[in-house]
């Protein structure tokens, strides 16, 4: 059947102060969405999240929603991304899928989601030569989209090929101001010998590009995989008071997560910073 304001031509009549014009129809502005969001190779896990359902049990987990629907609402007059970090389990991926999956569907933006390693694999597969695909097919998309999801940062082996490929990408979306959504569960915290530190996993400059490229939100909550079966709210805020109490004091963390003091070699200050992780 077709569409009553358009007849299916994607442009529907308006009167505005006397004149007669065309604008474009909700209709075309749904199938556009739905076929961009399709595209936007979105796990099936996440498929279900919105802003809508996600639960917000404490102060941080709010903080997080509100940070997340500013972004979607404001969307494309939005400076900053997000850098979401925390603990597994938290929602960070929710909240990422969240709001790229309204930013398509209202404003029709050309979306991605990609889990980093996956990301890295596909590109390294490019490198077969019985594989079809080239690397610049795989990274145009990457680099071009209006809104890309980064999914676990960090997590990825680090090498110097890594290293780089990373540093492109954040590089060339940095530059050409493009909105990207990160998470993380390293924390970030300015100590470039913490294993468990962001800086530790993707280095000086690209920490110093997502400082400017996003803001930076901590979420503390429970592990949603650990909640029982027809379990719920109540059940995740025990879940996160278990966790709190199990969880070493970050105290000791936050002390030491200092850079270190530079020593000085003829008059100059010798910063120490590692060269060979992500940006020297």
């Amino acid at each position: 059947m077709a569409c009553p304001l358009c007849d299916d031509t994607g442009w529907k009549p308006v009167d505005e102060e006397g004149a007669r014009r065309v604008v474009r129809c909700e209709c075309w502005r749904e199938t556009v969405g739905r076929r961009r969001l399709a595209a936007a190779n979105i796990p099936k896990r996440y498929l279900h999240c919105s802003l809508a359902n996600f639960a917000a049990y404490n102060e941080s987990l709010e903080h997080a929603v509100a940070a997340a629907r500013r972004v979607a609402e404001v969307f494309p007059v939005v400076g900053r991304g997000l850098c979401l970090e925390g603990q597994p389990g938290v929602g960070k991926t929710h909240l990422a899928v969240a709001v790229l999956t309204q930013v398509v569907q209202t404003a029709g933006a050309r979306g991605l989601f990609y889990d980093t390693r996956d990301l890295l694999r596909v590109i390294r597969s490019t490198y077969d030569p019985s594989i079809r695909t080239t690397e610049l097919e795989v990274l145009r998309p990457v680099m071009t989209a209006d809104l890309l999801v980064l999914d676990d940062l960090g997590a990825e082996k680090t090498s110097e090929w890594v290293d780089e490929t990373m540093n492109l990408i954040v590089n060339t979306r940095y530059n050409e101001r493009r909105l990207t959504i990160f998470t993380s569960n390293y924390l970030d915290i300015p100590d470039d010998t913490d294993p468990n530190s962001l800086l530790y996993r993707i280095g000086f400059r690209m920490r110093s590009r997502l400082h400017e490229m996003c803001e930076f939100v901590q979420l503390d909550g429970a592990d949603y995989r650990e909640l029982p079966a027809n379990g719920g709210v109540d059940d995740l805020v025990t879940l996160w008071k278990m966790r709190r109490k199990t969880l070493p004091s970050r105290g000791g963390r936050q002390a030491r997560a200092q850079l270190r003091e530079p020593a000085v070699r003829d008059g100059r200050a010798d910063l120490k910073w590692p060269g060979g992780r992500a940006g020297s």
